[in-house]
């Protein structure tokens, strides 16, 4: 009986905040052969990095069978744990780092982890806002994602609240 070899997705992600914390957006673009296909979100009150870890899961969540995946990222912070194996020693350590610190986002890392047991991920570190496309694609999507996420939201007004009137002298 012949195994089915998995299909190989390449998966590019990139995650953005303006401010931080402050409003977030993610974007992932996957691709498999001739297919392509492009998500993005946007949440409020988040960092970068979790849009980043957003980005990469979403992206995964994406897969309807386990693959082979390639993924591309810009961020250090979502990559060197995989590719230093630092993940390792963080579960070892029950989620903490090597300097005895609570791991940041242990939510996204775990959740991130499963997906990476269903599915045969290499990541691979992109130069950010370089010369790659489809890393520049994302960027945009995660930049529109929080800007049209921005136009839902009530704007602060300008105008005082109250009308403010001078105390006369004689008071």
């Amino acid at each position: 009986m012949r195994m089915a070899t998995k299909k190989h997705v390449e998966i590019y992600t990139d995650g953005a905040c303006s401010g931080n914390p402050g409003i977030g957006g993610w974007a992932a673009v996957l691709l498999y052969g001739e297919h392509k296909k492009e998500i993005s979100g946007a949440q409020q009150g988040t960092t970068n990095n979790r849009m980043e870890l957003t980005a990469i899961i979403e992206g995964l969540k994406q897969l309807k069978q386990p693959c082979t995946v390639t993924l591309y990222s810009d961020s250090a912070y979502s990559v060197d744990p995989f590719l230093k194996n630092w993940i390792e020693g963080w579960i070892l350590r029950g989620w903490r780092t090597s300097t005895k610190e609570e791991v940041k986002n242990v939510d996204l890392w775990q959740t991130l982890l499963q997906l990476t047991h269903e599915h045969d991920v290499t990541f691979v570190k992109v130069k950010g806002h370089a010369d790659n496309l489809l890393n520049n694609r994302c960027d945009l999507l995660a930049r529109t994602a929080i800007k049209e996420l921005q136009k839902t939201l009530p704007r602060p007004s300008t105008a005082p609240l109250i009308p403010i009137t001078e105390i006369p002298d004689d008071i």
